[in-house]
C-alpha cells in the first residue's frame, strides 16, 4: 500500500503588519507633503518629506530584525519611495520655484516642468534599476544616488532658503540646477556608501560617538542649513569615492606580480 502523499502546501495569506505599518506611514507622509506644497505650505511639505525619510529607514531594518521580509514590502516600498522621494520632491520644487519660469517667456515655462518632470523620472528609474539589482549588488554601496538622499538635498535647499527669507520666484534659475543634478546623480553609475553594513560591530570609535553628537546638536540649532550641508556633503562624497576606487583599482593592476619561488 502506498504511503499517503503530504497536502500540498499552501502559500501564506495576508502580510507582514509592522514594517508595512511604517511603509504607510512613509507613504502618507510624501502624500501629505504633496498636498501642503499644492497649498502653498512649502515648510511643511519639507518637514513632511524628511519624516518619509525617516520611516523609510525604519521599516527595512525593522522587517530585518524581525524576520518578516517578503517580496510584498519589497515591491510596497519601492511605490512609497516613488511617491515620497520621486513625485513629492518634484512637485515642492515645481510648485515652489519652478512654475515661476512661465514669467520669462513660454521656453523657460517648459524649462520649469521639464526639470521636475526629469527629476521624478530619474526616481522611478533609479528605483526600477535597484530593485533589479536586489541580491547582486554590494550591499555596502548604492550606484547612483539613493532617491531618499536625492530627496534630502532638495528639500533641505528649499527649506534653508525658506529660512532666509529667499522666496523660489528669486532662485529660479538655481533650482533647475538642483533639480536637473539631484535626478542625474540618481541614474548615475556613481557609488555611494550605503551605510548598511555600519556598524561593523556593536563597538564604536570615540570620534564616531562625538561626530553624532555634534550633528544632532547642529541640528537643535538650525536643522535646514545642518541639513542641507549634511546632503551637500553626502553627494560630493560620491564622486570622491568613485575615483579614489577607480585610482585604486589601476594602482593594482600596475603592480608587478611576485616572481614564484623557486623550491629548494
Amino acid at each position: 500500500m502506498n504511503a499517503a502523499s503530504p497536502p500540498p502546501v499552501r502559500p501564506r495569506r495576508g502580510i507582514y503588519l509592522l514594517p508595512n505599518l511604517f511603509t504607510t506611514g512613509a507613504l502618507f507622509a510624501g502624500f501629505y507633503a504633496i498636498i501642503a506644497a499644492i497649498g502653498g505650505h512649502y515648510s511643511d511639505a519639507v518637514v513632511a518629506v524628511f519624516v518619509a525619510g525617516v520611516l523609510d529607514g525604519l521599516d527595512g531594518r525593522v522587517a530585518r530584525l524581525t524576520g518578516t521580509q517578503s517580496e510584498f514590502g519589497v515591491q510596497y516600498d519601492s511605490l512609497s519611495d516613488l511617491i515620497s522621494f520621486g513625485l513629492a520632491p518634484s512637485l515642492v520644487l515645481y510648485t515652489w520655484s519652478l512654475a515661476h519660469l512661465q514669467a520669462y517667456g513660454p521656453v523657460w515655462g517648459k524649462v520649469g516642468w521639464t526639470a521636475a518632470f526629469l527629476y521624478a523620472a530619474c526616481a522611478a528609474l533609479r528605483l526600477a534599476r535597484f530593485n533589479t539589482q536586489v541580491g547582486m549588488a554590494d550591499k555596502r554601496y548604492f550606484q547612483g544616488l539613493a532617491s531618499p538622499a536625492a530627496a534630502g538635498l532638495a528639500m533641505s535647499y528649499v527649506w534653508g532658503a525658506e529660512t532666509l527669507g529667499l522666496d523660489g520666484r528669486e532662485l529660479v534659475f538655481v533650482t533647475p540646477f538642483i533639480a536637473v543634478s539631484a535626478g542625474l546623480l540618481m541614474v548615475s553609475r556613481i557609488r555611494y556608501f550605503s551605510f548598511k553594513s555600519w556598524p561593523v560591530s556593536d563597538r564604536v570609535s570615540f570620534v564616531t560617538i562625538l561626530t553624532v553628537l555634534l550633528v544632532l546638536i547642529g541640528l537643535a540649532l538650525d536643522p535646514p542649513r545642518v541639513l542641507f550641508g549634511i546632503a551637500v556633503l553626502y553627494v560630493l562624497s560620491g564622486p570622491v569615492l568613485t575615483l579614489w576606487g577607480r585610482a585604486a583599482a589601476r594602482r593594482r593592476q600596475r603592480r608587478p606580480a611576485m616572481p614564484p619561488v623557486d623550491s629548494p
